[in-house]
């Protein structure tokens, strides 16, 4: 009996160890697959480029840069507002990459005949992207957060403009909408505005909304009353040419002030009523 009761235990006890053995193993092989599940989607991350740690958005959030683009109303009535960090320090340096090359003195559009004519009211240099700019994906990549954060569908925009406005250059004060029945032919009237800021170190050469608001800013060294916007690299500002009453509101006139000091780089994307193509 004593015998018998011996080997029981003998054979228990070796179920038991085999039993721990497996479960620590199979313990340790879930444990290495978390590791490699973690590994993977760090990698990933990382190959997409995000700055400032970690983030497991899909691509279309990096495109969006969700978590980064930060909107702020600035301004009602027109409706203006500003986007902090809308591009990545990358893409303000691409687009200023591919613009230099082909700038060339800016012009304002003629009322009569629609094209571009040299005027003192505007005195930047600048350049339009062309077809084969606007297939590269990065370019694309900022023309689709254009069009969700202004809920503006892309075909609606027109190709964006690249400026470089140095010491004492500026542009008056002047509405974005037309008046001219040539210019509406081509996706009828412009409805919004995204001017988004491409460099720092900039004195002067903020954005001046006259009509907005009745307190007072700087614009370009001299206190005027109305509402400014500082260039700030990466920044943006989003506002309507057209009023919610579908008619064009004379409040959106702006300006760029005269630069100080530095070199102020912007592009802008117009965008209509209907497809411009």
């Amino acid at each position: 009996m004593a015998a018998f009761a011996m080997r029981f235990v003998v054979v228990l006890l070796t179920f038991v160890t085999v039993g721990m053995i497996i479960g620590a193993l199979m313990q340790l092989e879930f444990i290495k697959k978390l590791d490699d599940s973690y590994g993977a989607k760090f990698s990933l991350t990382r190959l997409r480029g995000l700055r400032g740690g970690a983030y497991w958005g899909d691509q279309e959030d990096v495109m969006l840069r969700i978590g980064y683009v930060k909107p702020e109303v600035i301004n009602w009535s027109p409706r203006i507002i500003l986007f902090h960090n809308f591009l990545s320090a990358e893409e303000c340096d691409y687009l200023r990459a591919i613009a230099k090359p082909h700038l060339v003195v800016s012009t304002v559009v003629d009322m009569k005949t629609g094209k571009g004519v040299k005027s003192k009211v505007r005195t930047s240099s600048g350049m339009f992207l062309s077809s084969r700019d606007r297939k590269y994906p990065i370019i694309q990549g900022i023309e689709k957060r254009i069009s969700v954060y202004s809920q503006i569908p892309v075909e609606n925009g027109e190709r964006i403009q690249v400026l470089r406005y140095e010491k004492n250059q500026l542009y008056r004060p002047h509405h974005d909408y037309f008046s001219d029945p040539f210019n509406l032919k081509f996706g009828g009237q412009r409805v919004a505005t995204m001017l988004m800021y491409l460099s720092d170190g900039v004195e002067g050469g903020e954005t001046y909304f006259p009509k907005a608001g009745s307190g007072q800013c700087s614009c370009g060294g001299r206190t005027v009353t109305g509402l400014c916007v500082k260039p700030i690299k990466g920044s943006a500002v989003l506002f309507w040419s057209m009023g919610l009453d579908g008619q064009s509101d004379p409040r959106s006139l702006h300006g760029g002030c005269e630069v100080l000091s530095g070199e102020k780089w912007s592009a802008t994307k117009w965008m209509r009523q209907n497809a411009t193509s």
